[in-house]
C-alpha cells in the first residue's frame, strides 16, 4: 500500500509529452545532434529510455545466479581482489604474496615467477592453501606440475594458459585436471588494450571460446568439462557504462554459446576475471591514474567480475613501488569494505540505458561471432588478418580522438602541469611494453624535458595578448594548453604596445587577438622584429580568413581547434632543434 501511495504521487508521462518539452527546450536546435550520443560501437545512445525501449528483453525477470547469468555468475556482488605479484624468485614472491594476504588481498596472481621443479612449487605456495592462486604465464611444463602437485588443495588454482595455442596439449589435460583447477584462460584484455570496442571485446572472446568448445567437441571432450576448464580475462577501459555492460553482455552470450553446444546450464557461468586498463595510463600527472583505475574497478565490480585486479598507478613509467601497490590494493578494499558495492548484486539492473547497451553489446557481439564462425573460426580469423585489421581500425579512430584531444587525459593532452616533470622517474626500458592511448603526448614532453637537462633551457612561448578582450583571453587559454603539451615554458602578457611585443625574451610569439585585428597586428610585430634584427617565429592562435595574407607578411603558423597538437608540436619541436 506505501508503494502504491508513493507512485501516485509520480503521475505516468508520456513518450508524446516529453517529446514535446525537449522541442521546446532546444528552441529548433537540431535533436540530433544535441541530445543523441553516437557511440564507437555504433550505438545511439538516446537522452531517455522507456519501459517499451526493453520489450522482449526475457532475462529481465531473471535473479542473480540464475541463467543466462547476465546479473551474475552468483547470487552475490563478492568479487575476489587479486594481487599482482611480479617475483621471479619463488621464495621472493611467496614472501610479497603472504605480505600482500596480510594487507587485503584475496586472491594471489603471480606473473613471472621462475617454478622449476616441485620444490619450487612448494616455496611459492608456503602458508597460501587456503588463498585462491593464478599462474599468469603458466606454461605446458608448469601445467603438469601443477595438476600433479595440486590435487588435494583446497584453494582453486587458475592459469594464464591460452589453450588455442596448443589444442592438443589442452585435449590431454583433461584427463588428468584435479576439481580446483581451472587450467586454460582466453585473453581479451589484448583486444581492449589493442583499440577494439566493448562490441569487438565481447564478440572476439565468444568467438574464441567457440572455437575452443568446437574443438574440444572434435577430440571427445565432454562440453560440460570444456566449458568449466576456462576462465576470461577482461581489461576495463574508461566508458563507464558500456563496461558494467560489456561483462553482463558477455555472460549471457557465453551462456547461450555453451547451451547451444548441448552443455548444461550451470555450465554457461563465465568465470571473468577483470583487470583495470593499460591503455588509459599516463605518465605526466600519474595520480589521476589512481582516479581511472578506481573508475574501472567499479565498472568491472557492477559488471560482475568475479575477480578484479588494479593496476599501481605507476606501472606504465617504472616498476611499482610498496606505496602503489598499496595504493591499487586499497582501491578495492575500500570499495568493498566502506563503499559496501560486494553487498548488492548487480545494482545496475532495471536501469534502461544499462540493460539497452547490455542488449546491443549482446546482440552485435554475437553477430560479430557469426561473422568471424563464416570466416571459418577464431584461429583462422586471426591466422588471415581479420581480427589484426579489425582492431587497427578502431585502434586509429581512438588514436584520433586523442591527439585531437576529443578524448580527454587530464594532465596530459589537456591541462597539462607545466611544473611537473617525469624525466628522473621514468624506466625508459618499459616504455615500449605497453601501447598506451597517451603515448605521442608523453614522448613530446620527455623531449622537451631530456632538451632541457641538456641545454639548462625550456623553450619559452610568449602569449602576446593584444586588442580585443574577450578573443585575446579564450586564445590565449586555448594556447597556453595546447603548447603547454609539449612542457615548454608559457608565458602570458597583455601588451598595449605593438612595439613591447618584438622586444620580448621568448622563442615563439603567439598572438592572441580577433580576426580582424591580426593582419595589421602581425605586419607591426613582424617589422619590429626585423628592425632589431630577430629571427623569433610568429605564430597566430586562430585560423582567420587572412590566412594567406598573414603567411605573406611572414606568420610562421596558425594553431587553432583543427590543428593536429602531435604534427603541429614535434614540428615546433624540430625547428627549435629538440630532437630525441
Amino acid at each position: 500500500m506505501a508503494a502504491d501511495n508513493l507512485l501516485a504521487e509520480f503521475p505516468s508521462v508520456s513518450t508524446e509529452l516529453w517529446e514535446e518539452v525537449i522541442a521546446k527546450d532546444l528552441k529548433g536546435a537540431d535533436y540530433s545532434k544535441r541530445l543523441i550520443w553516437q557511440t564507437e560501437e555504433g550505438l545511439a545512445v538516446k537522452p531517455y529510455y522507456r519501459a517499451e525501449d526493453l520489450a522482449g528483453l526475457q532475462y529481465l525477470d531473471a535473479a542473480p545466479g540464475d541463467f543466462p547469468y547476465v546479473r551474475g555468475s552468483h547470487c552475490t556482488g563478492d568479487w575476489g581482489i587479486r594481487e599482482e605479484i611480479d617475483a621471479v624468485d619463488p621464495e621472493q614472491a611467496n614472501q610479497a604474496a603472504q605480505g600482500a594476504v596480510a594487507a587485503g588481498a584475496e586472491e594471489i596472481a603471480f606473473t613471472n615467477v621462475a617454478v622449476k621443479n616441485a620444490s619450487d612449487l612448494g616455496l611459492l605456495l608456503f602458508n597460501l592453501q587456503e588463498v585462491p592462486v593464478h599462474f599468469e604465464n603458466a606454461g605446458e611444463r608448469l601445467l603438469r606440475l601443477l595438476i600433479e602437485r595440486l590435487r588435494e588443495r583446497p584453494s582453486p588454482v587458475s592459469t594464464g594458459f591460452d589453450p588455442l595455442t596448443n589444442l592438443d596439449f589442452a585435449a590431454e589435460i583433461f584427463g588428468a585436471e584435479t576439481q580446483t583447477l581451472t587450467p586454460f584462460t582466453i585473453h581479451t584484455e589484448r583486444f581492449e588494450e589493442s583499440g577494439a570496442t566493448a562490441v569487438e571485446e565481447a564478440g572476439f572472446a565468444l568467438a574464441a571460446g567457440v572455437d575452443f568448445l568446437a574443438e574440444m567437441k572434435v577430440r571427445n571432450v565432454d562440453v560440460d568439462r570444456a566449458a568449466a576448464s576456462i576462465g576470461f580475462s577482461f581489461a576495463i577501459g574508461a566508458n563507464f557504462f558500456f563496461q558494467v555492460a560489456k561483462l553482463r553482455a558477455f555472460r549471457m552470450i557465453w551462456a547461450r554459446a555453451v547451451e547451444s553446444f548441448g552443455g548444461r546450464p550451470e555450465s554457461g557461468r563465465a568465470s571473468i576475471h577483470a583487470r583495470t586498463s593499460r591503455w588509459n595510463e599516463t605518465i605526466y600527472d600519474p595520480h589521476v591514474n589512481i582516479l581511472r583505475g578506481t573508475t574501472e574497478a567499479m565498472s568491472a565490480v557492477l559488471g560482475g567480475a568475479d575477480s578484479v585486479s588494479v593496476a599501481p598507478f605507476d606501472e606504465c613509467y617504472k616498476r611499482p613501488d610498496a606505496a602503489s601497490r598499496r595504493l591499487a590494493r586499497n582501491t578495492q578494499i575500500l570499495l568493498k569494505q566502506e563503499a559496501l558495492l560486494s553487498r548488492v548484486a548487480d545494482p545496475g539492473a532495471g536501469s534502461y540505458c544499462i540493460e539497452a547497451i547490455t542488449d546491443f553489446i549482446a546482440r552485435e557481439g554475437w553477430k560479430l561471432m557469426q561473422a568471424i564462425e563464416a570466416a571459418r573460426g577464431y584461429r583462422k580469423a586471426q591466422a588471415d588478418g581479420m581480427i589484426a585489421q579489425t582492431l587497427r581500425k578502431s585502434l586509429a579512430a581512438k588514436e584520433k580522438a586523442v591527439v585531437s584531444r576529443r578524448r580527454v587525459f587530464t594532465g596530459t593532452n589537456q591541462y597539462a602541469n607545466l611544473t611537473e616533470r617525469a624525466l628522473d622517474r621514468v624506466d625508459f626500458s618499459l616504455l615500449g611494453d605497453q601501447p598506451r592511448a597517451t603515448q605521442s603526448y608523453d614522448q613530446l614532453r620527455l623531449r622537451t624535458e631530456c632538451y632541457a637537462a641538456k641545454t639548462g633551457k625550456t623553450p619559452r612561448v610568449l602569449l602576446a595578448e593584444f586588442g580585443d578582450a574577450k578573443m585575446r583571453g579564450a586564445r590565449s587559454n586555448f594556447a597556453a594548453n595546447f603548447f603547454g603539451c609539449a612542457g615548454f615554458e608559457i608565458v602570458t602578457q597583455k601588451f598595449s604596445s605593438v612595439n613591447d611585443i618584438a622586444t620580448s625574451d621568448a622563442d615563439l610569439i603567439v598572438l592572441c587577438s580577433s580576426d580582424p585585428e591580426y593582419l595589421s597586428l602581425a605586419t607591426e610585430v613582424i617589422a619590429g622584429l626585423k628592425k632589431l634584427g630577430r629571427e623569433i617565429p610568429l605564430i597566430v592562435a586562430g585560423n582567420p580568413e587572412s590566412a594567406e595574407q598573414l603567411r605573406a607578411a611572414g606568420v610562421a603558423d596558425f594553431v587553432h581547434m583543427r590543428s593536429n597538437p602531435i604534427e603541429l608540436l614535434t614540428t615546433w619541436q624540430q625547428r627549435l632543434e629538440i630532437k630525441d
